[in-house]
């Protein structure tokens, strides 16, 4: 019996269970990264794209480098999976994969915020966009971070 979790199960059942929890949160994950990723991806393609200054072309860069490597990220304890299937790592596989899908929700997080800062900047200016995009990083530190840690804190 797992004294953390009270559960009754194997070293081995337990990796499973975790993989597949994993695999739930990356596909949530996933799609919105993809989406994102495919949005801003289309951006140069509209008309309005040259009238944005240089910093913000600068900015626009910087996100879809960031999102390329989100999207990265959040598909590589797939692949990982791939390479590793059947060589009895599934215990190694998951702590990668736990790592690789946290950094993944990190750099969401900036992605996030930099987009909304870049879109209020655009349509409203820059200061819009520096406070828009403050808001979003507080909302999201608090809802991915913070909250998490308080409703475990509550559980002791």
């Amino acid at each position: 019996m797992d004294v953390l979790d009270g559960r009754d199960e194997t070293p081995e059942q337990r990796s499973d269970r975790n993989w597949n929890e994993l695999l739930q949160e990356l596909r949530v994950m996933q799609t919105g990264v993809q989406i994102l990723t495919g949005f801003l991806l289309t951006l140069p393609f509209q008309p309005r794209f040259v009238a944005l200054t240089g910093a913000q072309r600068h900015a626009y860069l910087v996100l879809v480098g960031l999102a390329a490597l989100t999207t990265g990220l959040a598909v590589a304890p797939v692949a990982m999976h791939r390479v590793l299937f059947r060589r009895h790592l599934k215990r190694q596989l998951v702590m990668a994969a736990d790592r690789m899908t946290r950094a993944a929700l990190f750099l969401l997080a900036l992605v996030v915020t930099g987009v909304v800062a870049l879109v209020f900047d655009v349509v409203v200016g820059r200061g819009a966009g520096v406070a828009a995009g403050a808001a979003a990083l507080v909302l999201l530190v608090g809802l991915w971070a913070v909250l998490p840690e308080v409703v475990r804190a509550r559980r002791r």
